[in-house]
């Protein structure tokens, strides 16, 4: 990312603008889908400008990941807000939030769980395994609200039905899954809440 003559490095701008190009990148060809050298062109920066603020292409996957991470939850936790105070219109808006994103163009699955995928090492696992675990709090705090006798166990169930969607319309037909998700996930919640009823 060229500097206009005259201008000043400021490099929490440059480490937040390779962040924000990567990201898209990223997502787009893969985490091993590129190499460093065309990684740089593509980013318009030097290796040792990358290497400067990352470390290494790891360190710039970790980063992108851990960014994307906070976007999604925040985005998320965004949809429950604005839905109000009851959990199944709470959880009716997470569907609703990821549904919109499967049908966007550049919608390729979970980055995260792609990363973990597509590249094993601990440090990406690690990563991935605590987004997982921000959204199955998100989703425990619904049933909780929502007066399930068994909020961890139904919490469970609703991130496998997130996490599933959002295979499905990543690998098959991004029309539908949100939708489809969405209803099972209010039936588990309307059953584990019928007085006499167990998660």
């Amino acid at each position: 990312m060229p500097v206009p003559k005259g201008s000043t490095l400021d490099p929490r701008r440059t480490r937040a603008a390779i962040l924000r190009a990567a990201t898209a990148l990223l997502y787009e060809r893969g985490l091993d889908g590129i190499g460093v050298a065309e990684l740089c062109t593509r980013l318009g920066v030097s290796k040792e400008t990358l290497y400067r603020h990352f470390g290494t292409k790891d360190g710039l996957v970790e980063a992108v990941l851990e960014a994307r991470s906070d976007r999604v939850i925040a985005w998320v936790g965004q949809a429950v807000a604005a839905a109000g105070d009851d959990p199944a219109a709470q959880l009716a808006a997470v569907f609703d939030a990821l549904q919109q994103w499967y049908e966007e163009p550049a919608f390729r699955g979970c980055a995260l769980v792609n990363a973990a995928a597509q590249h094993h090492v601990p440090a990406v696992r690690a990563i991935t395994t605590r987004h997982l675990g921000r959204h199955l709090a998100l989703l425990t705090g619904i049933a909780a609200r929502a007066g399930a006798p068994d909020p961890d166990l139904l919490g469970r169930q609703l991130l496998m039905l997130v996490e599933g969607a959002t295979v499905v319309a990543a690998h098959r037909d991004p029309r539908v899954p949100g939708t489809e998700a969405r209803a099972a996930a209010l039936t588990l919640l309307a059953a584990a809440t019928r007085p006499g009823d167990l998660a």
